[in-house]
């Protein structure tokens, strides 16, 4: 049985590199492509198949294997050298007992080994259920956010030309063009207040806006490429300005073009700028040659995640003011001024003639604001789910140096663990990162972690106290487990010095792992032997 037992092992640790041979065909993998670390959970998968494979075949010959073994002899060690040295001072039954001690030791250390691989598999499906709660949380937030109004992308105004040139041809007969442009404003100010909401539902928080916004500017005379007033005429003019989503419009858009009062109403003439806005006619001739028309345009609307502007002006400044506390400043340009605190943001962006890729008159061109959009994106902090997510990429570390932990303290105590408490300390640390998810959705992730965590390394220490019996040993594993918790919780926190702060640490617990284990004699004593 011993043997049987044997051979099953040593076809489990056989399949080990074999399943970096399978990978490609179980899974869509090019073979110089990938890398192990990349692809660790699939070549877990891959080396269970082949183990399940090679197992049930051992199963169906068993009976065969089971009177092989049985008639064959001892082979292992038999013509080492050790055992040769060792032959002048053991008897035989003294080297038996030694044998089988190492043998006991090293098969010992390659379950356990193989029981860590297997310890991470269960991580999979926790990635799996933080991918499924981070979409669920995303789905409610579309599902709010849709019935609200989604991101808004404001551009204008601008004023959107039809007008009828004339020319003389070679036989001095006069001829008219009809003919478009698009005029854009020469000077543009708009300060803005943005007023944080948030809707709960569910046990997810959405976070909205109401944006109170007021553009004032001008259309300067004497436009570069514009109509001039000797051959040219004004047939009809309309007023434009971009929004994303019209169900954000709170209240009705009024604009005081020229001293006169013009309701903004949906649609578009063109589509060289939006695809999606407001506009309304105006009463337009050409004193725009001569004389700068000034506009005031207030507005209200609502919206969830960004709010974006699209410079298009001459010259221009805006300026926003905000209680929300955690902005991301987005877009084609950072702010040339800001200030954030826990009371809110201020910042503040301003252009010129210079940094616009066109004229403040263009005819036939479609402008890409996608480009030139900037702003600020509110969006309710919601890294649990990330965070979480890289914990579990420390579940090898956490599970291997435990199973080590208990590996060396059996081993020191001669209180041997069966496998299947090695398997119920393992899934134990597998649980703490269902709780850290769960715990995360309703607290912050550092108070989420702390509890996961401390419940966790309750639960390990009692469970050592239980089978050592001393609450020296239990709190020894208390005192690693919280340190090893408190180092992962470092390295999530940590971004650019991650890798460093990491390997420095790894290193430092190999080195403990060494130094605690420097006295463990991995074969029966030969004191034990003369006697």
């Amino acid at each position: 049985k011993q043997k049987f037992f044997d051979l099953v092992l040593t076809g489990a640790i056989c399949t080990i590199p074999y399943g970096l041979v399978g990978l490609p065909v179980l899974y869509d993998v090019k073979p110089t492509g990938y890398q192990l670390l990349d692809n660790l959970f699939q070549w877990i998968a891959a080396t269970f198949v082949l183990f399940v494979t090679v197992l049930s075949a051992m199963l169906l010959l068993k009976s065969q294997l089971m009177t092989y073994f049985t008639d064959s002899p001892q082979f292992f060690l038999t013509n080492s050298p050790i055992h040769q040295h060792m032959e002048t001072y053991e008897t035989p039954q003294q080297f038996t007992t030694m044998q089988q001690t190492s043998n006991s030791i090293l098969w010992k250390a390659a379950i356990i080994g193989i029981l860590i691989l297997v310890m991470l598999i269960p991580t999979i499906f926790i990635n799996n259920l933080i991918a499924e709660r981070q979409q669920r949380q995303s789905d409610v937030v579309q599902e709010v956010t849709s019935k609200w109004a989604g991101d808004q992308s404001l551009t204008g105004p601008y004023i959107f030309l039809n007008y009828t040139k004339s020319h003389l041809d070679e036989k001095g007969k006069k001829i008219s063009e009809n003919k478009t442009a698009i005029l854009l404003p020469g000077e543009l100010n708009v300060q803005g207040k943005l007023l944080p909401e948030i809707r709960t539902r569910s046990i997810y928080n959405v976070l909205l806006y109401r944006a109170e916004l007021l553009q004032e500017g001008s259309f300067l005379p004497g436009i570069a490429g514009g109509p001039d007033e000797g051959n040219t005429e004004i047939t009809s003019a309309k007023l434009c300005y971009g929004l994303t989503d019209l169900k954000g419009i709170e209240e009705k858009i009024q604009v005081n073009f020229n001293g006169k009062d013009y309701e903004l109403l949906p649609g578009l003439p063109t589509n060289d700028v939006d695809s999606i806005g407001l506009s309304a006619n105006i009463q337009l001739d050409n004193r725009i040659l001569n004389s700068p028309m000034r506009f005031k345009l207030p507005i209200k609307i609502k919206g969830s995640g960004t709010l974006h502007f699209v410079p298009l002006s001459g010259n221009s400044q805006f300026y926003l003011q905000s209680t929300f506390a955690n902005p991301s400043f987005d877009g084609n340009k950072i702010p040339d001024k800001r200030i954030v605190s826990e009371k809110g943001f201020e910042a503040s962006w301003t252009f010129n003639k210079a940094n616009l890729p066109f004229d403040a008159f263009f005819t036939e061109s479609h402008v890409k604001k996608e480009s030139l959009a900037f702003g600020v994106a509110m969006q309710q902090p919601s890294d649990q789910y990330a965070k979480t997510n890289r914990s579990v990429k420390y579940a090898i570390l956490l599970i291997a140096l435990s199973f080590s932990l208990f590996f060396i303290i059996e081993l020191m105590q001669k209180k041997p663990l069966h496998p299947v408490q090695y398997c119920m300390v393992g899934i134990a640390l597998i649980v703490f990162f269902t709780l850290l998810l769960s715990i995360s959705e309703f607290i912050r992730f550092e108070w989420a972690y702390l509890v996961a965590a401390t419940a966790t390394v309750w639960l390990v220490t009692l469970y050592a106290k239980g089978h050592f019996g001393s609450w020296k040993t239990a709190f020894l594993f208390a005192g690693i487990l919280s340190a090893l918790y408190g180092f992962i919780l470092v390295l999530i926190s940590l971004e650019d010095t991650a890798l460093l702060v990491g390997s420095i640490g790894l290193f430092l617990i190999l080195a403990l792992l060494m130094y605690a284990s420097r006295n463990i004699n991995w074969y029966t004593p030969v004191s034990s032997a003369h006697t």
